[in-house]
């Protein structure tokens, strides 16, 4: 009796290493798979990113200086009819899109002549003090 109670303890050791084993190669299959399904996702998503950000613009062309000179004196005006408003509220106003004014305002900033407050689309905008020009 005792010898099959040892044979039997050792068939049962071999099938708990047995069932070990497989279970780590169930695991490392899984591991395997998701880490392939992570790339692939990862690469799809990047290529429709590089996609759009390689795409040419419309026009493709900078846009003249004088252009942005006077779309920043109209910008400026505005500024000075409507102070504390926001980009979306002057566009109309100057006669242009919200995007088209981005870089003039960014100029009219740097030269002193309009002081933002705020962030992002809550930016409002007002003009220095002594800077009003007719």
């Amino acid at each position: 009796m005792r010898m099959t109670t040892m044979s039997t303890g050792w068939d049962l050791g071999e099938r708990i290493e047995q069932l070990v084993r497989e279970h780590m190669e169930a695991s490392h299959k899984a591991a395997q798979a998701a880490i392939e399904r992570a790339f692939a996702s990862a690469a799809k998503s990047s290529v429709r990113v590089r996609a759009t950000v390689s795409a040419p613009k419309p026009g493709g062309t900078k846009r003249p200086s004088a252009d942005i000179a006077a779309l920043g004196e109209r910008l400026y005006r505005a500024v000075c009819a409507k102070p504390g408003e926001t980009i979306a509220v002057l566009a109309p106003m100057a006669g242009a899109s919200a995007r088209e004014l981005h870089r003039p305002m960014t100029l009219l900033r740097r030269a002193g002549r309009v002081r933002a407050v705020g962030k992002r689309h809550m930016t409002h905008y007002f003009p220095m003090a002594g800077t009003a020009s007719a």
